[in-house]
Formats: structure tokens, sequence, C-alpha cells
């Protein structure tokens, strides 16, 4: 189940970095709130799964 959560953080990271993408030209300060929201879901996740020894 613990791969499970990682991938889906993974997974929602990627939404998050979508939508900062296409939010950038509209409102840049909710655009660098939610990458910094995308870069912890991706680094929750990837810890999640083990990669870095943790």
């Amino acid at each position: 189940m613990t791969q499970v959560w990682g991938v889906l953080l993974v997974a929602l990271g990627g939404l998050l970095a979508g939508g900062t993408a296409a939010l950038w030209k509209t409102n840049r300060a909710l655009s660098v709130a939610l990458g910094l929201c995308a870069v912890l879901a991706v680094a929750a996740g990837v810890l999640r799964l083990g990669y870095f020894g943790a």
C-alpha cells in the first residue's frame, strides 16, 4: 500500500505542475504557490517510495 501512496503523490505533483504552467500568465503569485505544492507532493512521493534510502 505504501507504493500506491507514493505513486499517487507523484501523480498529484504532475497535475499540480500542469496547473502551474497553465496559470502562469494569469496569476503568477498563485502559480508560484501551486508550484511549491507540486514540489512538495513529488518530494513526498519520492520519499514514500524510498528512492533516497529513507
